[in-house]
C-alpha cells in the first residue's frame, strides 16, 4: 500500500460516535479510538450520518467515497461486496462510507439522490464523480481510476 504521510481523515467510532482524526500513515498500525479505545476498522465501508458527514468529508486529505444506500434496497445489496473489497484493497489512500438514506433523509436530499444505490466521490470536499445503480466492478474502477490522474 503507498500512503503518503500526512494524509488524514475524520472518522467517527462506530462503538461510542466520538470524532477521532487518523493519520492513514499509520494505518498499519491499527488506529483506535480516543475515546473508549476500539479499533477504527478502514478496511470496510464506514457508517456517516446526517450530523457526520460534512466534518468526514471535509476533513479527508484523500478522496471519499460515498454509498447512498438503504438496508431493504436489493440493488445495494448487490454492490456491498464490491464495496467492501474497495474499501479493503483501497485501504489508507481512499475512504469508503456508507450512508442510510433511510435514517438520514436530509443529506441524500441535499445531493439530490433520487435512486438508491448512489456512489458519489468526493475530492476536496466536492463531488467529482456519480454513478447510480447497481453498477459492475468495472465502471466504479473506471470512476475511481479516473480520480487518481
Amino acid at each position: 500500500m503507498s500512503v503518503a504521510a500526512g494524509r488524514r481523515v475524520t472518522l467517527s467510532c462506530p462503538f461510542c460516535a466520538t470524532l477521532n482524526r487518523v493519520d492513514l500513515a499509520r494505518v498499519d498500525a491499527r488506529p483506535k479510538c480516543g475515546q473508549c479505545g476500539r479499533p477504527l476498522l478502514l478496511d470496510r465501508p464506514l457508517a456517516v450520518t446526517d450530523q457526520t458527514f460534512d466534518r468526514l468529508i471535509g476533513d479527508a486529505e484523500v478522496p471519499v467515497f460515498v454509498d447512498f444506500y438503504a438496508d431493504w434496497c436489493g440493488p445495494c445489496k448487490v454492490i456491498a461486496p464490491i464495496l467492501d473489497d474497495i474499501a479493503r484493497e483501497r485501504m489508507g489512500e481512499l475512504l469508503v462510507l456508507k450512508l442510510d438514506t433511510d435514517r438520514n433523509p436530509g443529506t441524500m436530499t441535499r445531493f439530490g439522490v433520487r435512486g438508491i444505490p448512489t456512489l458519489i466521490l468526493f475530492a476536496h470536499g466536492a463531488e467529482v464523480a456519480r454513478l447510480t445503480g447497481a453498477v459492475p466492478r468495472a465502471q466504479i474502477d473506471a470512476l475511481l481510476a479516473a480520480e487518481r490522474r
